[in-house]
């Protein structure tokens, strides 16, 4: 992928996300949303995964038909919202490898605080997509990537629900080679560091804790 930051503007996106942002939404009707609507923003982050070709043989013939090339690709899920989107991921590519970054804000620095990591082996010979339905501050996804690279991942891009322009901003100056796919770039930050207009807190409103 080329640009730093795509925006998938596709209308069933957006009518999914207005969805998902109404306050009278319920916990399951916005984990089903997030189901769906991660199917669609996967058919955009994998657009350009690397292709061969094999041959297979058809009811008539044989023929050379294209397969993605390399090792299976890796999921990311930031801990513990990102699974919601990773689950939707997982229908589209069932043979995808899947690793976990558990990471927590601290509510008075707002920088991420780690407590889990477990990646697929092999990471150098994959391609990596984090998955975390908010990107905020950016601290935490900067993070995350941080150990995806330490981890030998080079091909990695960031998928997100939201996205807001500080979040963006932070990513694009600690990882300017992870292309970032979000359904929206949102007005801003608010002073506790969520994003408005938003749509919450993802995991709250995903696992019915707030």
């Amino acid at each position: 992928m080329t640009q730093h930051l795509t925006i998938v503007d596709h209308p069933l996106v957006q009518h999914k996300l207005s969805l998902m942002r109404e306050k009278d939404t319920s916990t399951a009707s916005f984990r089903q949303l997030l189901r769906e609507i991660s199917l669609l923003l996967a058919y955009e982050v994998t657009r350009e995964l690397p292709v061969t070709k094999r041959e297979i043989e058809t009811p008539l013939m044989k023929m050379q038909a294209p397969v993605i090339e390399g090792k299976k690709l890796a999921l990311v899920s930031i801990l513990r919202a990102g699974n919601g989107l990773m689950d939707g991921i997982l229908e589209l590519i069932p043979a995808a490898r899947v690793g976990f970054i558990g990471l927590y804000r601290d509510e008075e620095t707002l920088q991420p605080v780690q407590y889990y990591n477990k990646l697929p082996k092999r990471m150098e010979k994959r391609t990596a997509i984090v998955v975390d339905p908010m990107l905020a501050t950016g601290n935490s996804s900067a993070a995350a990537i941080d150990l995806v690279k330490e981890a030998g991942a080079t091909d990695i891009r960031f998928l997100c629900l939201l996205a807001a322009p500080e979040g963006v901003a932070r990513m694009k100056e600690a990882h300017p080679d992870v292309p970032i796919v979000t359904a929206s770039l949102d007005e801003k930050l608010n002073e506790l560091g969520y994003i408005v207009p938003g749509l919450g807190d993802a995991g709250d409103r995903m696992f019915g804790t707030k």
